[in-house]
């Protein structure tokens, strides 16, 4: 059987090059959200509306040729209206499943704490295991399939907070926030005529984006590094100010992410500032605060950071050098 063919870092660069046309100054954020991609992981996204979270789903979608759909979660919205549904064919004398959105390659779930906690689950579900279960039949979903939920930090009224089993699932927590003012008057020149969307093309396919993320997987990571995970997760968990500390799935994230910032970077090993550089967006939202940390006006964003700075750093010749 024929070798399949190796991604070059280069078609990843493509990538990133692609979607930082249409988003002006967030290359971190779209790094961050290509890193999630690689490791089939998926993206909370909090902000407020109109910094370009529905552009950035679609220009990542279009770079890699996938069938982007889109969910507007609404409190009226239910558990059949994001996996489908089955429709009586009077023809064939028989039901027919018609599929949901969550069929799709890349969904955006837009304002997902707007719905009840019961339709929160279904898409919830289909992110855990990759498969729906519609009267009794459990179908499974096409790959790659990546979600990028959005929620509206300002507007609280009539919202359905997501619990914290369900912050779990997401690999990463990230903020948009507002672009700078150069990149916001680039922006406006650019769209003078027509959107930049418009232009783009896809650089990667669907099959070698399914290699890419077979690719990531392989980047070593070195024990030391594992246990340097571990350090900063095992604090979390006995940190005075904190009374619910990240879960092992949160320590396969962060390694899952590690190896995948790698290969974006063009390494084929993992070095401790991959580790440090994506653990507050990986763990900040796996953690739960006291009481009275919470009154004093601390953030799970800079106890995360603390404990970075106070865990140790492994050294090892060849790895962290």
């Amino acid at each position: 059987m024929e070798q399949e063919k190796v991604i070059e870092n280069t078609q990843i660069q493509e990538v990133l090059n692609n979607v930082n046309s249409v988003i002006f100054g967030k290359e971190e954020i779209v790094k961050l959200s290509l890193v999630a991609l690689l490791t089939e992981g998926h993206v909370l996204l909090e902000d407020v509306p109109g910094v370009g979270k529905t552009m950035l789903v679609r220009a990542l979608a279009k770079s890699v040729n996938c069938d982007f759909t889109r969910i507007q979660f609404t409190p009226d919205l239910l558990p059949s209206d994001v996996t489908g549904v089955s429709i009586y064919n009077p023809k064939e004398l028989e039901f027919e499943f018609r599929k949901g959105p969550v069929f799709g390659n890349i969904l955006l779930a837009d304002e997902i704490n707007r719905t009840s906690p019961k339709t929160q689950s279904a898409l919830l579900e289909a992110m855990e295991e990759k498969s729906v279960t519609v009267d009794g039949e459990t179908r499974r979903l096409q790959s790659p399939f990546f979600v990028m939920a959005t929620q509206n930090p300002i507007e609280y009224e009539g919202t359905y907070p997501l619990p914290e089993a369900q912050l779990d699932r997401f690999l990463l927590k990230l903020r948009m926030g507002y672009p700078a003012y150069e990149d916001e008057l680039e922006m406006l020149a650019r769209n003078t005529n027509h959107h930049p969307i418009e232009e783009i093309q896809a650089v990667m396919a669907q099959k070698e984006l399914l290699v890419a993320q077979e690719e990531a997987k392989d980047v070593y990571m070195d024990e030391t590094i594992q246990a340097y995970i571990l350090n900063i997760v095992t604090r979390t968990r006995s940190h005075s100010s904190i009374y619910l500390g990240v879960s092992p799935r949160g320590s396969l994230a962060l390694m899952e992410a590690s190896k995948a910032y790698a290969y974006i970077e063009g390494r084929d090993y993992v070095i401790p500032d991959d580790v440090k550089y994506l653990a507050p967006f990986v763990l900040s939202h796996r953690i739960m605060l006291k009481a009275e940390a919470r009154y004093k006006g601390t953030s799970n964003e800079a106890l995360i950071d603390s404990i970075i700075q106070s865990a140790h750093i492994p050294i090892k010749k060849g790895i962290a050098e």
